[in-house]
């Protein structure tokens, strides 16, 4: 059995399994993703994103400001809702807002020493979970192929979608 798509005005029978295959993806991802940010909720109280946001604010040792507009792009956010979050991990001493080099109209965004230590909490409590539920069900080599063809789908769905902001 299979699907029936309209694609460029052109019927294109898609195999049930594809379908199936990219549900499966998604699933997991989805499970994995609520597993992740529901311990970093209870053990750490941050959310998911705003791990996600420490993360990449840690870049040089901790010691780097990211624009706004990059952390948005980057975690394929709206400008509004990256400084939602923002303003909460200010309001929690995790970040400080500091004026960008050469522009005072954009802002960048770099990790207080709370946030750094706050990171550094979540990183372990992170890498439990990882642990336990990504890569205690695989072995290396099923992780290491799951790992390149994600990598891979990323980067072209990435290209496809372009610029979010």
């Amino acid at each position: 059995m299979s699907i029936v798509t309209e694609q460029d005005g052109q019927g294109m029978a898609v195999p049930d399994a594809l379908v199936h295959e990219f549900g499966a993806l998604l699933g997991a991802a989805s499970v994995l993703e609520r597993i992740a940010g529901r311990e970093l909720e209870r053990r750490c109280g941050i959310r998911h994103a705003v791990f996600e946001v420490l993360l990449r604010l840690s870049g040089e040792g901790g010691d780097c400001a990211v624009s706004m507009g990059g952390l948005a792009g980057e975690l394929i956010l709206t400008s509004g809702g990256m400084t939602r979050i923002v303003d909460r991990m200010e309001e929690a001493g995790l970040v400080r807002r500091e004026p960008a080099p050469g522009d005072r109209r954009r802002q960048n965004v770099a990790l207080t020493p709370a946030g750094q230590a706050k990171l550094d909490e979540a990183l372990r409590v992170h890498a439990e979970t990882l642990r336990a539920h990504f890569a205690g069900p695989l072995t290396e080599e099923q992780r290491s192929v799951l790992v390149d063809a994600l990598r891979v789908l990323r980067t072209t769905a990435r290209e496809e979608l372009g610029d979010l902001r």
